[in-house]
């Protein structure tokens, strides 16, 4: 363990270089520097393979770097106290996170894949920027608390509807997978296969599309602990699918919303603290 808090550390030369080869850094397992003048994570920590605790809060980070996945043995991760405005989506790749704490920066959306950080317990992310959250945050199983106060989405709702319309090359993919067309790698260009894996169903339940690039981005609103209604960022194969045009449409999105609630519901179980104020 080695504590080095509200020091002057940040300038050059502040870290020794080498660390992470270093006996120190061989056997280190917690390391705190919090309150420091660091305005970007010392490379020198990203060497610390065996590192399970890191504390950088009340620093002057503006930035996670991508190479934070390299601690592979991270469980704990303070970042809280800085002016950083984007979460990089290598953090996902830590797998045995069970605490972070991105509390008191400028942070303005949550990356989807952060649904892959399956130890994730404790989740902070109040006095941000957040106006929505990804849908697939429901997918952290093991997630306990998720601290959000402080947020654009809890004291001012967005809503947001922004499509643009599909390509020529995305509407024969949407057919071709909508319609079930067999097909085989040798049929068809290498580019155009991959193209056609990247598939993502639409989560309407009554409309069984597809889509690739275009889509249309909705806030859904989803009852949370009973009391908060906590937008979700949902991602649909056309406007469609939303658009209360048509009693079908109507139908469609009634039992997609339904279907989101039971969704958050569950969730909503799971979770014992939900901090919203």
């Amino acid at each position: 363990t080695l504590l080095a808090k509200n020091n002057r550390l940040g300038g050059p030369g502040s870290l020794p270089k080498g660390l992470g080869q270093a006996p120190l850094g061989r056997s280190l397992r917690v390391l705190n520097l919090s309150g420091n003048r660091f305005a970007e994570v010392p490379p020198a920590l990203l060497g610390l393979r065996g590192l399970q605790s890191l504390s950088l809060g009340g620093n002057r980070l503006h930035s996670i770097p991508p190479d934070i996945q390299e601690l592979r043995s991270l469980e704990f991760l303070y970042l809280g106290g800085n002016f950083i405005t984007s979460i990089p989506p290598e953090l996902a790749n830590l797998p045995s996170l069970s605490y972070l704490v991105l509390c008191d920066n400028k942070i303005q959306s949550i990356p989807p894949q952060l649904a892959q950080l399956h130890s994730l317990r404790s989740l902070s992310l109040h006095n941000n920027l957040l106006t929505y959250l990804p849908r697939e945050i429901l997918n952290l199983v093991h997630l306990e608390e998720l601290s959000l106060r402080g947020n654009p989405l809890v004291v001012r709702f967005v809503r947001d509807l922004t499509y643009n319309p599909p390509s020529l090359q995305e509407l024969a993919g949407r057919t071709i997978k909508a319609r079930s067309v067999p097909y085989a790698p040798s049929d068809l260009p290498e580019n155009l296969v991959r193209y056609l894996s990247l598939a993502s169903n639409c989560p309407n339940p009554k409309c069984g599309g597809v889509y690739f690039d275009s889509c249309v981005r909705q806030i859904k609103f989803v009852d949370f602990c009973g009391k908060y209604r906590l937008p979700l960022m949902h991602y649909l194969c056309s406007p469609e699918c939303s658009s209360p045009c048509s009693s079908a449409s109507q139908s469609s999105t009634s039992q997609s919303e339904s279907d989101s609630e039971d969704e958050a519901s569950v969730a909503a179980r799971r979770m014992q603290k939900v901090l919203l104020g």
